[in-house]
Formats: structure tokens, C-alpha cells, sequence
């Protein structure tokens, strides 16, 4: 009886954490962070399943950050954008701390800092940021990152005013 009841507790710990590995599939998050970026009712949700997360693997901390300044584009009030921007910006520090090279989670912290208003003085990474991202996608596929999130961002740093026009005829000349 002992046997079984320690062979059944073993496989209820086993698909709990077997849940929770699956829940924070880095493909997956991608997808979520992108799709709350652009609407409310996934960005609550994404929000929702990164609060859960309490481990200290840097990317994923990284995408709990990147949950939280969504949810700063989401509330209304001053005083709750500003405390999720603040949680968001300490995440960040300690996953870049973990792992300074890493070009998703320089990534995703450039992402929040760029439309972060200069004023809340939250943007102090932008050049370091840019520097990891820019190098490297010059370095793909030698960088790590996967084809297609090197795809998603080099067309982010396409788009807009994040990068010079010498950067984004460099960019555009990467093969991806």
C-alpha cells in the first residue's frame, strides 16, 4: 500500500511540474507576448500566467517582465501603469544580471523601454539593449536565437524610429 500511494504521489508531482514546464514553453511565450501586446484580453491572461512563475531562469523572467509593462498598457490608473513598470524594470535588472549577453531578453527589455515615456527615467538601456539585439543579428544563426525570432526582431527593428537608416540598411541586408 505504501508502494502505491508513494508511486501515485510521485506521478501527481510529476504531471503538476510536467504542467508548469509546458506552461512556460518559450515558443509559446513568444506567441503570447506578442498577441498581448496587442490586445487586452491577452494581455491579462499572459500577465496572469507569468505572476505564477517564481524561478530564476533569466529568459522567463525576462517574459515576466515584459507581462508586466503589458499590464501598464492596460490599466487605467497612473499610479498602478507606473508600479507595473517599476516591478517590470526590476525583472529585468535581475534577468540581465543572470544573463547580461542573452539578445531575447535585451530584446524584450527594449521593447518595453522604447515606449516607456523618457521622463519616468525607466529607460536607461536603450543603447546596451540595441547594441545586443543589432549584434547579434549580425551573428545569426552563431547567436542562438531561433530563424524565426530573428525574423521577429529584425522586422521590429525595422519598423519606426528604433534604429538609424545606416542600421536598418545593415539589417536589411542580413539574411534571415
Amino acid at each position: 500500500m505504501r508502494i502505491f500511494l508513494l508511486t501515485f504521489l510521485l506521478f501527481v508531482a510529476g504531471a503538476t511540474l510536467g504542467n508548469k514546464i509546458n506552461n512556460y514553453n518559450l515558443s509559446e511565450l513568444r506567441k503570447q507576448y506578442l498577441a498581448a501586446s496587442q490586445d487586452s484580453e491577452a494581455g491579462k491572461n499572459f500577465y496572469q500566467l507569468m505572476s505564477d512563475y517564481k524561478e530564476k531562469e533569466p529568459v522567463l523572467m525576462a517574459y515576466k517582465a515584459v507581462s508586466e509593462a503589458t499590464m501598464a498598457k492596460y490599466v487605467w490608473n497612473p499610479y498602478q501603469k507606473l508600479k507595473h513598470l517599476k516591478q517590470s524594470a526590476a525583472i529585468f535588472e535581475e534577468a540581465v544580471q543572470l544573463e547580461n549577453r542573452n539578445p531575447e531578453i535585451h530584446f524584450l527589455r527594449f521593447t518595453v523601454e522604447h515606449y516607456v515615456p523618457r521622463y519616468l527615467n525607466l529607460s536607461g538601456h536603450l543603447a546596451e539593449d540595441k547594441k545586443v539585439i543589432l549584434d547579434s543579428l549580425k551573428a545569426h544563426p552563431k547567436s542562438g536565437i531561433s530563424t524565426d525570432w530573428a525574423r521577429t526582431m529584425r522586422d521590429f527593428m525595422l519598423t519606426k524610429d528604433h534604429c538609424t537608416e545606416e542600421e536598418k540598411k545593415a539589417l536589411r541586408s542580413i539574411k534571415i
